[in-house]
């Protein structure tokens, strides 16, 4: 952690917040690189929701056991998830244990093949949002980066519309944030030029 925070590169504040190398190393290679896969996309919808209340470096710590609970992200895979599914999850220690975002993850995974049946991809269709690119902001202080936008506005009614779960604008936004549709780094830090980039 030391070695990472010594390195000479100006970051983002919030990086440091996890107080642990795997939250630094989050901030340096995935947080606001765009990401068009399908997997990747529906691992961030089930990670953001179940972060709902808590802290990301809680959720950050239990990503392995959510890749293996939620079989690899697969949303086809959770799609088929049932009554027996949710009680062993619920005995799952490595995950959230609350049984209402497990059965939103599977709800949502659901509702994923949906929107791929009906549009042909489920990441084009949050992509659609932001009109097909990443929206670039020039942000300078942390308070200035707002919780909600009216692209994750109307993002999160589309998609409580077409029946997912946990799916608020702020859950939304974070997502976005998250998956490089929004590249809301500080212009100060060493990665906004990166994402900006597609590096």
């Amino acid at each position: 952690m030391q070695q990472l925070l010594q390195d000479g590169r100006t970051r983002c504040p919030w990086s440091y917040a996890g107080m642990s190398a795997d939250y630094v190393r989050y901030h340096d290679d995935e947080w606001g690189m765009p990401a068009y896969d399908e997997r990747r996309q529906f691992e961030f919808l089930i990670l953001e929701g179940a972060q709902a209340g808590l802290s990301w470096s809680t959720i950050l710590g239990k990503r392995a056991g959510y890749r293996e609970a939620f079989a690899d992200f697969d949303p086809a895979r959770v799609a088929r998830f049932n009554k027996r599914s949710v009680e062993k999850l619920m005995l799952n220690p490595r995950i959230v244990r609350n049984r209402r975002k497990i059965e939103a993850a599977i709800n949502n995974a659901r509702r994923v093949l949906e929107v791929q049946d009906e549009l042909g991809s489920f990441s084009q269709y949050l992509w659609s949002f932001v009109g097909g690119k990443p929206i670039v902001n020039r942000r300078r202080q942390m308070r200035r980066i707002p919780a909600t936008t009216r692209e994750s506005d109307a993002a999160s009614k589309d998609l409580q519309k077409r029946g997912f779960k946990f799916v608020g604008s702020t859950i939304i936004y974070a997502h976005m944030q998250a998956t490089g549709m929004v590249n809301d780094h500080l212009v100060t830090c060493f990665r906004y030029a990166e994402c900006a980039r597609g590096l």
